[in-house]
């Protein structure tokens, strides 16, 4: 239950309900929801029995505790259990909370259960026994008083907006103290909580004293905190510092001071156990009390330090010494404390098998590369994590080397080795200041438990500076440093960029950008790779290299390839890089400036492959662990680069790819040297821009004429984003409510009810001065057009010239869309894989299939002689064609639209999407020129079948008109159940199975709908076989085409499609199923009404035009290899 249901609960009952007890359910489902999201859940069980001090008006019990275990549970030993999490006391509204924690009953209830939380429903008391003393731990309050609660109720979203975040919180701290604290993730899940409000008070401060801190981080740093979204990220970072600081401080505080030493951890004292400078100046300025008394941060910070005397240290111990402290620690605080945050910065814990595995790769071809018989144990090799976070790739160096130092020998000098190593060539770089205090932390205490524990004046060389700036001195005076620690610091990891002679650098970039904004040497590196030497190369295109981690990938370069002269980059990241049509000048560097280039693709990737491994088994992203399940969305590859010192020809480059849910444990398997990592070496053609994945093509593809090169002018489509208030399937409907927007005694409320979008405000849209405007012209009825909205589905719109009532009318497009001419909608360089191109004389959607794809007309209108927005009329119209495609057609005498429809045949053929299915993930699609132009007119010919087939408003004899072919009569036929005639005025056309629906923002959704698989009728079969041989099939071929099954596919409860082929069924058009799509627009809740007898047949002829396609693929198929067997490159014939 959400607070806004809680306290409309709560509303509700105060009309007719008893005011202490009516309530009590609500109070109980509001308590279970927070409950169920902690570890153990905890449930809310009202009147639990007497323990002997009365019975409570509820139980706060743990899972455990209810969950009967084994055999011998026992029902009446359960009803002795004591609440974990302690009993409630509630009170009534018109209660004052003072007076009810200071009650008898309530001191009854402690000195039984020890714990109380007492409320009057909108004030809240957590009450603890402390020895022979009460206290009050922490209070929360929805208003000050009965009064002041239920006026500001009156307006629900905004008292939610207000108190929803901190009641959630506190009422998850309630139910956690007392718990006992053994495990990280229990502390970080109580830190969290505290962190969040004090979150939100010092989002409530304004604290000039902070200016001081930003204004020193931003000089230091190289960032502009500008904008609200950077301030909050600023103090937010600040609150983490502070948390972290406390708790790194406890953590070490409790080295020193054994458990049951009787010594009190004092929270205050804190900087006095972070001994890095930089730690200790940044944990003063923000902790130092005047500045606390300020950000109103004090209490949480002493219910934190309360907590932590709670903890059971020695298994708390246990438990963070284990080296897997970040990933239960840091990584469930970040995503509880802020998980919004946590996604804009691409915060993720790199898991320990892939920093095992990279270290391992490292550490091995420093040996065989460069001839480092030590390797990262070698004294040459310096390393640097530029990313460092939390630390977890400089802790396994130090693993690392040190098994390399036992290996070769152990001695009484190894722990002096091997922090001479970790102090003199180890380095790491952060940005953000919370990881930045965990991992001088971690890489203290695995110092520590080696044996080779930090002295008092000696630290971890990690420092607080941004990785991205700084690496050339300075031209100019520089931005003054006001804080001495955070100066040094910087002075500091100066010296390591300019001076270090780095040969490793490794790390897991960031996947965004941070709140602040980047300034000079940073953004001068996302330009870098923005040019290409080689002129056959493309050009980089898109804006994947304003990716944060690329500049990441360039600074690491730019270090190992021109100051070092030699060594190592690795990194994990987003792996578009490895063929996306942005990153040509970026892959075309790495194969000139390395010497050897190793890929792990590890795959997982939402979009490419919808996390499907090949064999069709689940592929979750190598991110996804037992606290994060999801993973990331894109796919991830580790990059291994090696620079040797002698120049080389190019780079050899070597790909591999990783699938299914055995990553981790094959990359542990490899590291440990059990299984023999095995690469294949990859060609990377020019034409496809140098791709480091493997991109197999049929013979001569490369040769072949993309499609611009062939057609030059396309257009994106028309973006409306108010399909709402200018799309309908009915014109009369548009219409009517085209000429109400347009009516001046329409005022702009009523409008509002007949299309909310659009009077609402957007960007680049004002609704009630556009509507204004327009109004002043008046309504252009002759601009209500046909309009393909989606494959196999025209609508109408309203296209308006004027204004941004259309978001993108694409006026440049809407004079080539006249009579007689087609459009190709094709994807260039799809995500979701090629599908063959939709064709339709009108005018498109943007996106008609898939973003990305563009529609390229046969004819253009020459526009230097008619006015482009006149409607009707003689066209003046040319083909769409470049110089060198026209001298083609010309050599073989024959027509633009014959080679217009030859491309579009070329596209549907399978073989022709098989043979070719890497290239066209990365580019255009290319089309291959016959050398004869009876080769070229029979694919043409061929070509105006498909256009017929996919164009819904032209009917198609055999197919949707005239008499019907033997195998299309019997597939897709309306049918009623138990057989006879529909009755569309009884409602039997309504399609009501949940096809469709309207998401809370008044998005269509697709639903389950009900489609019933089945084997094909005798009588079915039948009559496919009888057509086979007409087809120059069998019926296996037949099958094999259409489906082995076929199905039944549900309107409502009386009637149904019959007999669609299973191919049919789930084919695709711009990645969706085109019959599910087009059926979730109709269903009648969406709709509005029932469908025609009209549109029941027009699905039962999209069914039959899409089975005809299907059994087209023969004829595709051999016509592909007719026309690629014997072609001519495009320019050949440039002479005639």
């Amino acid at each position: 239950m959400s607070l806004a249901t809680y306290i409309q609960a709560l509303r509700e009952n105060r009309a007719v309900g008893v005011k202490e007890t009516s309530s009590y359910g609500a109070l109980q489902s509001l308590l279970d929801e927070v409950g169920a999201t902690l570890k153990p859940p905890v449930r809310c069980i009202l009147h639990p029995q007497s323990q002997g001090a009365g019975i409570p008006d509820g139980g706060l019990f743990t899972r455990d505790q209810l969950q009967p275990l084994g055999r011998d549970f026992d029902p009446n030993a359960a009803l002795q259990m004591m609440p974990a999490r302690g009993v409630l006391e509630v009170k009534g509204t018109g209660a004052n909370l003072k007076t009810l924690t200071a009650s008898a009953q309530v001191q009854k209830y402690l000195n039984q259960y020890r714990k109380v939380i007492a409320t009057n429903y909108y004030q809240f008391a957590v009450v603890e026994q402390q020895g022979a003393k009460t206290r009050v731990l922490e209070t929360f309050e929805l208003a000050a008083s009965e009064a002041a609660f239920w006026a500001a109720t009156n307006d629900l979203n905004g008292f939610v907006a207000q108190h929803g975040e901190r009641c959630t919180a506190f009422l998850e701290r309630a139910l956690l103290y007392g718990a006992p604290l053994a495990s990280p993730e229990a502390v970080a899940t109580f830190m969290a909580s505290c962190a969040r409000e004090a979150k939100l008070r010092v989002e409530d401060a304004a604290v000039p004293a902070l200016d001081r801190v930003r204004a020193a981080l931003e000089a230091a740093l190289n960032v502009a905190f500008q904008g609200d979204d950077a301030t909050a990220f600023f103090r937010s970072s600040l609150v983490q510092t502070l948390f972290y600081g406390v708790f790194s401080a406890w953590v070490l505080w409790c080295r020193e001071n054994a458990s049951g030493s009787g010594t009190r951890f004092d929270w205050r004292l804190s900087a006095h156990y972070l001994r890095v400078p930089v730690i200790q100046s940044l944990f003063y300025e923000v902790s130092n009390p005047q500045t606390l008394q300020s950000l109103n941060v004090v209490e949480p910070l002493d219910w934190v330090a309360d907590a932590l005397k709670g903890v059971d240290r020695d298994e708390f111990e246990k438990r963070f010494s284990d080296g897997s402290a970040v990933q239960y620690f840091y990584e469930p605080f970040l995503a509880a404390f802020d998980p919004e945050l946590r996604k804009q910065l691409g915060v993720w814990y790199t898991p320990a098998s892939v920093v095992r595995y990279m270290v391992a790769r490292v550490d091995e071809v420093l040996k065989s590369e460069l001839g480092l018989a030590d390797g990262l144990a070698d004294e040459r090799v310096v390393v640097l994590d530029p990313c460092c976070g939390t630390g977890a790739f400089l802790v396994e160096v130090i693993h690392r080397i040190q098994q390399t130092l036992q290996a070769r020998g152990a001695d009484a000098l190894g722990a002096s080795d091997l922090k001479s190593a970790v102090l003199g060539r180890l380095f790491g770089f952060e940005l953000l200041t919370a990881p930045f205090v965990v991992a001088h932390l971690q890489l203290g205490l695995v110092l520590q438990s080696l044996g080779a524990p930090l002295g008092p004046n000696e630290r971890a060389q990690i420092f607080l500076t941004n990785a991205l700036t700084g690496w050339q001195a300075p031209d100019g005076e520089q931005l003054k440093i006001d804080l001495p620690g955070l100066r040094e610091e910087q002075e500091a990891a100066a010296a390591v960029k300019r001076k270090a002679k780095i040969l490793v650098i490794l790390g897991n970039p960031p996947y965004s950008g941070f709140a602040g904004v980047a300034i000079g040497e940073e953004r001068e590196l996302s330009e870098a790779y923005r040019t290409t030497l080689n002129p056959a190369l493309p050009r980089p295109e898109g804006q994947g290299l304003n990716e944060l981690y690329v500049r990441f990938f360039r600074m690491a370069e730019r270090k190992i390839t021109e100051s070092t002269g030699e060594g190592v980059v690795c990194f994990i990241s987003n792996y578009s890089w490895l063929d996306g049509k942005s990153h040509t000048g970026m892959r075309e560097a790495y194969l000139s400036r390395f010497s050897g280039l190793w890929i792990d693709n590890l795959n997982g990737d939402r979009y490419r492959t919808g996390k499907v491994a090949p064999d069709g088994t689940p592929d979750p992203s190598i991110f996804s662990t037992a606290s994060n399940r999801e993973g990331i969305q894109v796919g991830t590859a580790i990059a291994l680069m090696v620079k040797q010192p002698e120049p080389s020809a190019g780079a050899s480059l070597h790909f591999r790819d990783l699938w299914g849910t055995g990553k981790h444990a094959q990359l542990e398997a490899e590291t440990q040297g059990s299984v023999v990592t095995e690469y294949a070496a990859l060609e990377t053609p020019v034409a496809l821009g140098l791709p480091f994945m493997p991109t197999s093509t049929g013979a001569g593809y490369t040769t072949w004429p993309l499609l611009p090169e062939l057609f030059p002018y396309s257009s994106p489509g028309v973006t409306t984003s108010r399909d709402d208030v200018v799309v309908d399937i009915d014109r009369e409907r548009l219409t009517a409510r085209m000429e109400a927007y347009f009516n001046p005694n329409v005022s702009h409320e009523e409008m509002t009810h007949l299309s909310q979008r659009v009077m609402e405000d957007t960007s680049g849209f004002e609704a009630q001065p556009t509507r204004e405007r327009l109004q002043q012209r008046g309504f252009l009825a002759q601009n209500i057009v046909r309009y393909c909205y989606r494959p196999f589905d025209v609508r109408w719109l309203y296209w308006e010239p004027d204004t941004k009532l259309l978001d993108r009318n694409r006026a440049d497009y809407w004079p080539h869309v006249f009579e007689g001419n087609l459009h190709m909608a094709a994807i260039k360089a799809s995500r979701k894989g090629f599908e063959s191109p939709y064709q339709t004389p009108l005018l498109c959607a943007y996106p008609v299939i898939e973003r990305g794809a563009n529609l390229f007309p046969l004819y253009l209108r020459d526009t230097t002689t008619q006015n482009l927005f006149a409607v009707g009329g003689e066209v003046v119209k040319k083909p769409n064609l470049t110089t060198e495609a026209a001298a083609y057609l010309t050599a073989l005498d024959a027509e633009a639209r014959t080679l217009f429809l030859h491309a579009l045949a070329i596209q549907h053929a399978p073989r022709y999407r098989h043979d070719n299915a890497d290239a066209l993930r990365l580019a255009w699609p290319r089309v291959p020129l016959p050398a004869t132009k009876e080769t070229l007119t029979a694919s043409g010919k061929l070509g105006e079948q498909v256009a017929a087939l996919l164009d819904v408003l032209q009917p198609v004899p055999g197919v949707t008109a005239g008499t019907m072919r033997p195998e299309l009569r019997v597939i897709g036929n309306v049918t009623k159940t138990g057989g006879g005639e529909l009755d569309p005025a009884a409602g039997e056309l309504a399609v009501k199975v949940n096809w469709g629906y309207r998401n809370p923002q008044g998005a269509i959704m697709p639903g389950n709908g009900r489609a019933v698989e089945r084997d094909w009728t005798l009588g079915e079969r039948a009559a496919l076989e009888a057509s086979a041989a007409a087809l120059g099939l069998d019926l296996p071929g037949v099958l094999l085409h259409l489906g082995a099954t076929a199905f039944d596919v549900y309107l409502n409860d009386v009637a149904y499609w019959s007999g669609i082929p299973a191919r049919v069924w789930s084919y695709t058009m711009g990645g969706y199923r085109v019959l599910k799509k087009w059926l979730s627009y109709r269903e009648t809740a969406v709709l509005g009404r029932d469908l025609t007898p009209a549109e029941v047949r027009e699905a039962q002829g999209i069914v039959r035009r899409i089975a005809a396609l299907l059994l087209l693929e023969p004829s595709l198929d051999a016509n592909y290899a007719a026309c690629s067997a014997v072609t001519v490159e495009l320019g050949a014939c440039a002479g005639h």
